[in-house]
């Protein structure tokens, strides 16, 4: 006896399914970024499963010091201003050296790194990567670029249980992040790569070498106007 065939009904419900929660995703994602392009993300998923704890202290960009910004840019984004989310050419780049072998680079911007400690979760492969995706072309249409600047600052992990630079600046070197030096802004810059492994006071050679070499950049970063969507 053969099966009766879906009627046309069942199979539009069937379809409208995925429509469905594709539209309540989008909308849904929507409606964070633009909240959030106000309010300071309360907290992340990166936060919530950190065995460590959570030390945090929201810090305004007209609050933190323009070298540590500066410092993030020539340490982790120096097209920050100039790109719309992505550089093609640090991911080329980074795509080539990985097959090759040795350490592991990556070649997300700014505006991934906080697409990525905003609204998703650490690894997952290319289902999270497409995630990202998604939301760094919102927060560049929505937030522009600097509320992407002061959420990062604001999100990044600094140390061990510890988010912000706010917070790192206290951490390490006993005062806030609108005190900064420039070596102090390199240091806490060359430690977000591997915030649980390198520490911004009494670094060891490879990140003492790099904070060096980040500090000596954010004068060519001023000097140049790396940074002037900051301003």
């Amino acid at each position: 006896m053969n099966a009766r065939p879906a009627s046309p009904r069942r199979r539009s419900r069937w379809i409208m399914i995925p429509i469905r929660i594709i539209l309540g995703f989008v909308a849904l994602s929507l409606l964070m970024v633009a909240i959030y392009r106000f309010v300071p993300p309360p907290v992340t998923w990166t936060m919530l499963l950190d065995p460590n704890g959570i030390t945090k202290d929201w810090t305004s960009l007209d609050e933190i010091d323009p070298d540590m910004a500066r410092a993030a840019i020539a340490g982790e984004d120096g097209k920050f201003c100039s790109h719309h989310g992505f550089d093609v050419d640090a991911i080329a780049k980074a795509a080539i050296h990985n097959a090759s072998g040795g350490r592991v680079r990556g070649g997300s911007t700014i505006s991934q790194q906080t697409a990525k400690n905003v609204f998703l979760f650490q690894g997952g492969g290319f289902v999270r990567k497409g995630l990202e995706a998604w939301f760094t072309v919102l927060i560049e249409a929505i937030w522009g670029k600097r509320r992407i600047m002061e959420v990062y600052l604001n999100v990044a992990e600094t140390g061990i249980g510890t988010y912000g630079v706010q917070a790192g600046a206290i951490r390490y070197f006993h005062h806030g992040a609108g005190k900064l030096t420039r070596a102090e802004a390199g240091r806490i810059a060359a430690v977000l790569p591997l915030p649980k492994k390198r520490a911004a006071v009494a670094p060891g050679g490879f990140t003492r070498r790099y904070g060096n070499t980040i500090a000596a950049r954010i004068g060519v970063v001023q000097r140049d106007g790396l940074d002037a969507c900051l301003k």
